[in-house]
C-alpha cells in the first residue's frame, strides 16, 4: 500500500510539472492530453490531490479554456490565491470582464484570501474594458487600503483604466502621485496612447516631448504610441525624429514599429519616405502592405494603391478584409465598376463579403461608379445593426441627387433604433442644403439639439451652410456667433462669409472676412472664392480686385481657377470686359469652361460681340456639347441685330445634335 502511495505522489509530482511546462507555454492540446491521463488514474481526487487539480485549472484558464477550467476551479474546496488570479486574468484576458469582476466579488466574499497586486491589475483591467469608471475608483481606494499606492503594477493599471474610461485628470492625478522615481516607460506610454485615444492629441505629443527631455529609454511601445500622434498633427519633423531614434536605439525588432511608421509617412503626405521604409524592411506582412495602399488612396493616388496591390499579389500576401476595402476605395476614386465587380467577386468566394467595412467599401463603391441600384442591393444584404451601412447609403444618395431619399434612410436608420455617429451627420445634412426645405431643415436643428450633435463644430458648419441655402440668413449668424471664437475654424468662416456672399451681402461678408483675419483665422483657397464671388454678386469691384491683389502678393501658392472665374466675373459685371480678358490671357495657368464661360456671360450682359466670339469659341472646344454656351452666342448676336449669325450658331447646334434643355420651376406646398 505504501509503494503504491508512493507512486501516485510521484505521478502526481510528475504531472504537476508537465503542466506547470503547459501554463508557460499556453499548451492547450498537452494539457487535455496530461488531464485525460490523470483521469485514468484516479489523481484527480480533490482529497486526494488539491494541487494538482489547482494547477490543473491554472493550466487551461493559462490556455483561455475558460468552460474546462471553471468546471475544475469550482472543484476546489479551498482554491489559492494563484488559482484565483488565473481565473480573473483569464476572464479579464478573453473579453469576459464582467465575470472577472464577479469572481473578484466572490474571491472578497469568501473571505479566505486577500488580493494582492497581480490581482489588482486584472481587476483594474476588467474596470477599463466595461467602460466602469466609478467601479475602477472603489477598486483604486481598496488597493490603496491593502498598501498597493505604490506598486507600480497597479498604478500603471489604474492609469490604463481611467484613460480608457475617459478620466484623463484622474489619470493624471495617478502618474503625478506615482512619483519621478516610479516612472517607467510602461507609465509614460500608457500617458501618450490615453492622450490620444481621448484626442487630446497636442497634450500626447507634450508628454512624449517631456519624456524624451527627461532622458528615460524609448521602448517599442513608446514608438507605436507616439507615431500615430505624429500622423494626426502632421508633424514630420517629430515623426522624422522618431524614426532616427528607432534606428539608433535597434527598436525596429517588432514589425509593428515599422508599419507605423509607414503609416505615418503616409498621414504626413510623404509618401516617398514611406516607400523607402517599405523596401527596407527586411518582413513585410499584410498590414504592411495594406498601410501602403491606403496611404496612396489618402495621399490621392488611387492607381499607385492598385499597383501596390497587384505587387503584394505578386509577394504571395494574401490581402484580408481591411486590404480588401482599401482596395474597392481606390476603385471608387477611379469609378473602375469593372475591377470592383470582380473584387466584389472574390471576396465572395472568400467568405468576406458580410464584413462591415467591406459592406460598406461596396456600398461607396457602387454608388460612386452611380450605380445606386448596386448599392441597394448590398445594402439590403446587411444586417442593418452598424452605422457604417448607414452612412455609406445615405452618402451614396446624395451622391447621385436623392436627396430626399437620403434623409428617408435616416429616419429608417433611427426607427431601426441604429445609433448616428458623426459621419452620418455629415453624410446627411448636406442633402437638407439640395432640398433646402426651410421646415425640414429646423426639425433637423431641433433633433440635433436633442442628441447632443449640435456641440460638434463639423455638425454646426454644415448647418450654417444649410441655413443660408434655405435662405434663413439669421439663423445662419445666430449658429455661428453661438460658436465659442477659439473653436471657430476655417471650414465656419468660410461657411457663414459663403451664405452673405450668396445672398449678395457684399460688404457683410468683407466685415467677416476681416473678421477671421483679425482672429488669427489664416484663410484658404475656399474662403477666398466665397469673399471673390461675395464681391462679385454685390458689384465691389475695388474691394474684390484688392483682395485678388492681396493674393497674388501674398498666397499665390492657393490660387487656382475658381478665383479667376469669380474675377472675371467680377470685372464683367462691371462691364470692364477688355480687363477681364487681359486677366485671362495672364493667368498662369490654362483657363478652364468656367473661365471663359463668366467672360461669355459678361458679353452677353454687355452686348460686346467681339470677345464674345473669343471666349465662345474656347468653350466650343472645351464643352461641345454644351448647349447654354451656343445659345448665348446666338443671344449677343441676335441683341446687336446680326441675325444670320444667329441663325447660323443655332444650325450649328442641330447638326451637332444638341438641343436646349426646357427650363422649370418647382415650388413646394405643404398638406397638399
Amino acid at each position: 500500500m505504501d509503494g503504491a502511495s508512493q507512486h501516485l505522489r510521484a505521478a502526481t509530482a510528475r504531472y504537476q510539472l508537465l503542466l506547470q511546462r503547459c501554463t508557460s507555454r499556453k499548451a492547450l492540446p498537452n494539457t487535455k492530453q496530461i488531464h485525460v491521463h490523470t483521469i485514468t488514474l484516479g489523481l484527480l481526487s480533490p482529497s486526494h490531490s488539491p494541487y494538482l487539480l489547482s494547477t490543473l485549472a491554472a493550466a487551461y484558464a493559462m490556455c483561455g479554456c475558460a468552460p474546462h477550467a471553471r468546471k475544475l476551479f469550482d472543484e476546489l474546496r479551498n482554491p489559492s490565491l494563484f488559482s484565483w488570479n488565473a481565473m480573473i486574468r483569464m476572464y479579464t484576458n478573453t473579453g469576459f470582464s464582467y465575470d472577472a469582476l464577479r469572481l473578484f466579488v466572490q474571491m472578497l466574499a469568501s473571505g479566505l484570501r486577500w488580493a494582492d497586486n497581480y490581482t489588482y491589475t486584472f481587476v483594474i483591467k476588467a474596470c477599463g474594458d466595461c467602460l466602469l469608471p466609478q467601479l475602477g475608483a472603489v477598486v483604486h481606494s481598496r488597493s490603496v487600503m491593502n498598501g498597493f499606492d505604490s506598486d507600480s503594477f497597479v498604478q500603471n493599471s489604474l492609469m490604463a483604466m481611467y484613460m480608457n474610461c475617459g478620466e484623463m485628470k484622474a489619470a493624471r492625478r495617478v502618474f503625478h502621485l506615482m512619483g519621478e522615481g516610479a516612472w517607467s516607460s510602461v507609465s509614460w506610454n500608457t500617458m501618450i496612447n490615453g492622450y490620444f485615444r481621448n484626442g487630446c492629441v497636442k497634450e500626447a505629443l507634450m508628454v512624449f516631448d517631456w519624456m524624451m527631455g527627461r532622458g528615460i529609454e524609448p521602448d517599442c511601445a513608446t514608438v507605436v504610441s507616439v507615431l500615430p500622434v505624429c500622423g494626426y498633427l502632421k508633424e514630420l519633423d517629430v515623426g522624422r525624429r522618431v524614426h532616427a531614434l528607432v534606428e539608433v536605439k535597434n527598436l525596429g525588432e517588432n514589425i509593428s514599429v515599422w508599419n507605423s511608421l509607414l503609416d505615418m509617412y503616409a498621414k504626413c503626405g510623404n509618401m516617398d519616405e514611406a516607400e523607402m521604409v517599405f523596401y527596407k524592411m527586411d518582413e513585410r506582412d499584410v498590414v504592411s502592405w495594406t498601410t501602403m495602399i491606403n496611404g496612396y488612396i489618402l495621399n490621392g493616388d488611387a492607381r499607385r494603391a492598385l499597383v501596390f496591390c497587384q505587387m503584394m499579389q505578386f509577394e504571395s500576401v494574401k490581402p484580408n478584409f481591411v486590404t480588401l476595402a482599401s482596395v474597392l476605395s481606390a476603385c471608387a476614386s477611379l469609378h473602375s465598376l469593372k475591377l470592383g465587380r470582380c473584387l466584389h467577386g472574390w471576396a465572395i468566394r472568400q467568405k468576406v463579403e458580410s464584413e462591415v467595412i467591406v459592406e460598406t467599401a461596396l456600398i461607396d463603391l457602387y454608388a460612386k461608379c452611380n450605380h445606386i441600384n448596386l448599392s441597394f442591393r448590398v445594402f439590403s444584404k446587411t444586417s442593418k445593426q452598424k452605422t457604417a451601412p448607414w452612412n455609406a447609403i445615405i452618402s451614396g444618395c446624395n451622391h447621385n441627387g436623392l436627396s430626399r431619399k437620403a434623409i428617408e434612410l435616416f429616419k429608417q436608420m433611427l426607427i431601426e433604433a441604429v445609433g448616428p455617429d458623426d459621419a452620418t451627420l455629415n453624410s446627411l445634412l448636406p442633402a437638407y442644403a439640395i432640398i433646402t426645405d426651410l421646415q425640414q431643415t429646423r426639425n433637423m436643428h431641433c433633433y440635433l439639439i436633442k442628441s447632443g450633435f449640435l456641440s460638434r463644430i463639423e455638425a454646426t458648419t454644415i448647418l450654417i451652410d444649410v441655413y443660408s441655402k434655405c435662405g434663413s440668413l439669421k439663423s445662419a449668424r445666430n449658429i455661428f456667433n453661438g460658436i465659442p471664437e477659439n473653436d471657430k475654424d476655417i471650414i465656419t468662416w468660410s461657411a457663414i462669409i459663403a451664405g452673405y456672399g450668396i445672398h449678395g451681402h457684399g460688404e457683410t461678408a468683407i466685415s467677416l472676412f476681416n473678421q477671421m483675419v483679425q482672429s488669427g483665422v489664416k484663410p484658404n483657397e475656399v474662403t477666398f472664392t466665397s469673399i471673390l464671388h461675395a464681391c462679385s454678386h454685390a458689384g465691389l469691384v475695388d474691394e474684390g480686385l484688392s483682395l485678388f491683389k492681396f493674393m497674388l502678393e501674398d498666397n499665390p501658392a492657393c490660387l487656382c481657377t475658381d478665383h479667376y472665374t469669380c474675377v472675371v466675373d467680377l470685372l464683367g459685371r462691371a462691364g470692364r470686359l477688355e480687363e477681364a480678358y487681359e486677366l485671362i490671357r495672364t493667368m498662369a495657368f490654362r483657363p478652364n469652361h468656367a473661365v471663359w464661360g463668366a467672360l461669355l456671360g459678361a458679353c452677353v450682359i454687355h452686348e460686346n460681340v467681339e470677345l464674345g466670339e473669343v471666349a465662345a469659341k474656347w468653350l466650343f472646344e472645351l464643352e461641345p456639347e454644351n448647349t447654354g454656351n451656343y445659345v448665348l452666342l446666338a443671344n449677343i448676336y441676335s441683341a446687336v441685330g446680326r441675325w444670320r449669325d444667329a441663325e447660323h450658331v443655332r444650325l450649328m447646334m442641330s447638326d451637332i445634335g444638341l438641343r436646349k434643355t426646357p427650363a422649370h420651376s418647382l415650388i413646394e406646398l405643404r398638406n397638399i
